[in-house]
């Protein structure tokens, strides 16, 4: 595989170029050291290498240096890699069906409260498009919950399996998808911080939507990250060891994302583009035990992220990951 090549950008929501270091090269290498240090412990020494994907494996090479927009608080890549070879990253990652069964297994129960708080959003049940489908788990549990939606992801083996599980898998991205259909609800969980130009993203699901339609986006807050990755240097072992924990179970060490957003930048990047935000959601990330986790590990990631998830829900603007759901307004309404 050859090595990425990368451009400056700037803030994709603000357009400033004025950003504070968050972190370099050397201290994400250390990050990534950090991951594999505390998984290693945690999983089963015989576990196979394709069951570390998501864990300790991602598809896009880890940030060169990551900042922190000044104006707006949007923490991204900068210099980031070009948009085609992003697009050949996760075009090209393809796990086998094993490992395919068993995430869409692992994932599943995680996507009913998706679901369910999407279709509470539409008020009804309706019709809908998955950006990022993935293996299909949200797929699955949106048409338990009376959701009629289908996928769309840019890599054709992922949605072969999608596929073959039943349900409406279409090979693409968001900003090229054609179609003469109009959406009750687009959904875009844990993908949107990894798309070159989200604004893009944001405008095409706009020309998607009818009137009223509902976007719903999960992405990691980068003013999670950042706030606890600055504890890891903390002289108090314990709050090191703290800090590692709640950034390791919520696969934010190292930060293998492109875009860290805020619910205010976030929700500054939706109106701006015609939508109204509804509602946030604070959450975390969904559960990564499997059967080749240890069962102290396993019983430890339940109750470390019921407590996480209670204080997320009370305060989304200091949760992990967050869910934001917005409504396409009229051209009159704008």
């Amino acid at each position: 595989m050859t090595r990425p090549v990368y451009e400056l950008v700037r803030c994709v929501v603000c357009g400033h170029a004025d950003a504070k270091l968050v972190a370099d090269a050397d201290a994400i290498r250390r990050e990534q050291e950090l991951v594999w240090a505390y998984h290693e412990r945690r999983l089963r020494s015989d576990v196979p290498v394709a069951r570390l994907v998501d864990r300790v494996a991602f598809s896009e090479p880890p940030a060169f240096r990551l900042v922190r927009c000044r104006e707006c608080g949007l923490v991204y890549r900068n210099p980031a890699e070009r948009t085609h070879e992003l697009k050949e990253a996760y075009t090209r990652d393809a796990p086998t069906r094993d490992v395919l069964r068993a995430l869409h297994h692992a994932q599943l129960g995680a996507m009913h409260g998706p679901a369910g708080r999407l279709r509470a959003a539409l008020g009804r049940g309706g019709s809908g498009l998955e950006v990022g489908s993935y293996v299909g788990a949200f797929l699955s549990a949106a048409r338990d919950s009376g959701l009629n939606m289908e996928g769309l992801d840019v890599n054709s083996d992922m949605n072969d399996f999608v596929r073959s599980l039943g349900l409406v898998a279409h090979d693409g991205d968001l900003e090229t998808f054609a179609s003469d259909r109009r959406f009750d609800a687009i959904a875009i969980w844990n993908t949107f911080d990894q798309l070159s130009n989200p604004r893009a993203a944001v405008s095409a699901a706009q020309g998607l939507l009818q009137q009223n339609g509902v976007l719903a986006i999960r992405v990691p807050n980068g003013a999670y990250y950042v706030r606890h990755r600055a504890r890891l240097d903390h002289p108090n072992p314990i709050a090191r060891a703290a800090a590692r924990a709640v950034l390791a179970q919520n696969n934010l060490l190292s930060f293998p994302y492109r875009f860290g957003f805020t619910p205010i930048s976030l929700g500054r990047l939706l109106t701006e583009g015609g939508f109204s935000v509804m509602r946030v959601y604070g959450d975390v990330l969904v559960r990564v035990a499997d059967e080749w986790t240890h069962l102290w590990a396993r019983a430890e990631e339940v109750v470390a992220k019921r407590l996480m998830s209670m204080m997320a829900r009370r305060r989304p603007q200091f949760a992990p990951w967050f869910e934001i759901y917005a409504s396409r307004l009229s051209a009159t309404d704008r």
